[in-house]
């Protein structure tokens, strides 16, 4: 079965792929890709094989698959899923207070995530992450609700003009403030990242917050938005994230058999002022996440005072 519709002014210059997905949440990547390459999407009649391509308010759609039934699709995520901690609710951005354990989009159709959750709490689909967090990452994140703030959002992060901080406790002393500037390649086949000279300019700054010799609290500003990036940066320089079982440190990790997790937390987003006006609700504003409780616990166990 195929189905054709116009696009809305909610959709107005937003890649091709990223539209279908949005669409279309109960198809998954994988076909997605498949139906563009074999030429069965087409935009105004003909047929695109370029996920990148921009489409535009008016554009005829047409693709092989039926469009969901919105309703439904929301109610099956109200029936199985929980909630999460909003820190801010506006018109045109939600941001959140993301917990362990949870990925920020679903990796299997009607799977759960942030955004299902998101999805299941608004009653509608449209809502949208704007970056990503690690599945055991918590903290910050900011959701767009409408094609509008969708696309200034992420052209304020694709233009480093939100400034993204990050709290984490690493293995060792961290004696003074470091610029981490070292580019990473990723090998998506594997899910690993490495600092490579073939890789992606990647800049991160650690500045110490407290330290007792055999751990420090470190604060993390990513200048750049690589995937793993904190966590492998702070292994580059020989402080990795205490609890990280991919880049971490194997002996200090089997100690601390309790930390099931990288004490990893994105503790604020500051935005600039100079926003499109769909963003005027945060213009110039800082949000921060509370520190989860098992990374509170053990910053209070070490005594570290967090300023």
């Amino acid at each position: 079965m195929s189905y054709t519709l116009k696009l809305t002014q909610d959709h107005d210059d937003r890649r091709l792929d990223r539209t279908l997905r949005s669409l279309w949440k109960n198809v998954t990547l994988g076909e997605i890709m498949k139906a563009i390459r074999k030429g069965e999407v087409r935009v105004n009649s003909k047929r695109v094989r370029e996920p990148g391509t921009h489409i535009h308010t008016g554009d005829e759609l047409a693709v092989p698959w039926a469009l969901n039934d919105e309703s439904n699709h929301v109610k099956k995520f109200k029936a199985s899923w929980g909630k999460i901690k909003i820190i801010f609710h506006g018109l045109n951005v939600l941001i959140l207070n993301k917990p362990s354990g949870i990925l920020v989009q679903p990796d299997e159709p009607d799977g759960d995530s942030v955004i299902s959750r998101v999805w299941a709490m608004t009653g509608s689909t449209m809502p949208a992450a704007v970056h990503r967090l690690d599945r055991n990452t918590t903290g910050v994140l900011a959701v767009a609700l409408h094609g509008d703030s969708l696309r200034a959002l992420e052209e304020l992060f694709k233009t480093r003009r939100v400034r993204k901080f990050y709290m984490a406790v690493v293995v060792g002393r961290v004696n003074e403030d470091v610029i981490i500037d070292a580019p990473l390649l990723k090998d998506s086949e594997n899910n690993l990242v490495s600092v490579s000279d073939e890789g992606q300019p990647a800049i991160t700054k650690c500045t110490c917050i407290d330290t007792d010799g055999e751990y420090s609290l470190v604060m993390l500003e990513l200048l750049t938005g690589r995937t793993h990036q904190a966590r492998v940066h702070m292994a580059h320089i020989k402080h990795p994230i205490l609890g990280d079982r991919k880049y971490g440190d194997f002996h200090a990790n089997k100690k601390m058999k309790n930390i099931t997790r990288p004490l990893l937390h994105a503790y604020e987003l500051e935005f600039y002022d100079d926003v499109h006006e769909s963003l005027n609700e945060i213009a110039g504003k800082k949000f921060r996440a509370d520190i989860p409780d098992d990374m509170r616990e053990f910053i209070n166990a070490r005594g570290f005072k967090v300023t």
